[in-house]
């Protein structure tokens, strides 16, 4: 009797050990889906630094900071020269010279994408021009132009609409949309939802750049004028 106990003991582990080990197979450890890089838009000044993270959304949708087996790259300076430095193993972005360039976060055969801004460090910036007027009619916008010292530093920064001291929505229908045109201009354009049949409300059009080292709000007055009265 105690052998045939032992048969039958030995028979359920082996059992076991099979029934876990097909459980396996069906089982598939969840691999990286994507990878989106932290900040979203880097910005840094020259001779600074940034230490960027990689998160990763998993084939199960979970999403968490990939902490190994993840290479740091970057590509595309915007002025033909070296606009910064990455660390590969740690991600920490150095600038280097004034532009934009592509930094890349891939792990296990999956990457992710941001573009990085090198800011010079400027006291001064001045928007062009300061005070404008525009009806909302859907497609019509006014052009931006930002210097610094007689440098054109466009490009570089970020116009952000406020208004009695609240950011104004961005992207169309509701707010402004707004972004470096072909031309080399910001354009904003407000849309004809913006403000009231017939009456005319003005906005701060807020400049940022990540080089910016003066106290000084730089910025410009919009008058928008909305759509006729029917």
């Amino acid at each position: 009797m105690k052998q045939k106990l032992r048969l039958i003991g030995a028979f359920a582990a082996l059992a076991t050990l099979a029934v876990a080990a097909s459980c396996r197979g069906f089982f598939v450890n969840p691999t990286w889906q994507s990878i989106q890089i932290q900040p979203p838009s880097p910005a840094v000044a020259i001779g600074f630094q940034q230490n960027l993270t990689a998160w990763g959304t998993d084939t199960d949708g979970n999403r968490s900071q990939i902490t190994s087996n993840l290479v740091w790259s970057l590509s595309g300076a915007s002025n033909g020269g070296t606009v910064a430095t990455l660390d590969p193993n740690t991600g920490i972005l150095k600038g280097v010279a004034a532009g934009t360039v592509t930094v890349t976060a891939s792990s296990e055969g999956v990457s992710g994408t941001a573009t990085a801004t090198v800011a010079q460090e400027v006291t001064t910036m001045t928007i062009m021009p300061a005070t404008s007027s525009i009806n909302a009619t859907g497609t019509a916008y006014q052009q931006y132009t930002i210097t610094s010292a007689g440098t054109d530093i466009t490009s570089l920064v970020t116009l952000t609409p406020e208004q009695n001291g609240s950011v104004v929505s961005t992207g169309l229908p509701c707010g402004f949309e707004l972004g470096l045109a072909g031309d080399g201009t910001q354009d904003c354009e407000p849309a004809t939802t913006l403000v009231p049949s017939g009456t005319t409300q003005a906005f701060t059009i807020v400049v940022t750049y990540a080089g910016y080292t003066g106290t000084t709000q730089v910025s410009a007055t919009l008058n928008v004028t909305g759509p006729p009265t029917q």
